[in-house]
């Protein structure tokens, strides 16, 4: 079992070292291009994210059971999940506070591409008889 996982560690650190860049920068990249697109959404509307959150907009007489927070916190939990909690620790204990300040500049330009994200879905589902 020794061997298997020193030759995974090897795989890992090769892999990760060669795709991590790149990876970033494109992150970034599209993030900024997509809040530039869309004129800084995730800052110009954020009022407004808190009134649907809060419910100002949720009427009983509408079809669907889903109120918009539980729609919200399903697309949270399948974004976040459990190691993004664990993740943010062990940056911090690995790379010092200075990660918080990149993990908050990814954030912000995360926001747009799931703005962007969750408008395609919406644009592009497909309603099926059966739900």
């Amino acid at each position: 079992m020794t061997n298997f996982t020193t030759k995974l560690e090897h795989f890992t650190e090769i892999f990760s070292g060669w795709i991590s860049m790149p990876l970033t920068i494109i992150l970034i990249g599209t993030g900024l291009f997509v809040t530039m697109a869309l004129g800084f959404i995730q800052l110009r509307r954020l009022k407004h994210s808190f009134e649907v959150v809060s419910g100002k907009y949720d009427n009983p007489e509408d079809e669907g059971d889903v109120t918009h927070f539980q729609a919200l916190s399903a697309a949270l939990s399948a974004t976040i999940g459990i190691g993004n909690i664990a993740g943010v620790a062990l940056a911090v204990r690995l790379g010092g506070p200075g990660a918080l300040f990149w993990m908050w500049v990814t954030a912000l330009l995360g926001m747009a591409l799931k703005y962007a994200e969750c408008t395609l879905s919406h644009r592009y589902r497909v309603i099926h008889g059966d739900g």
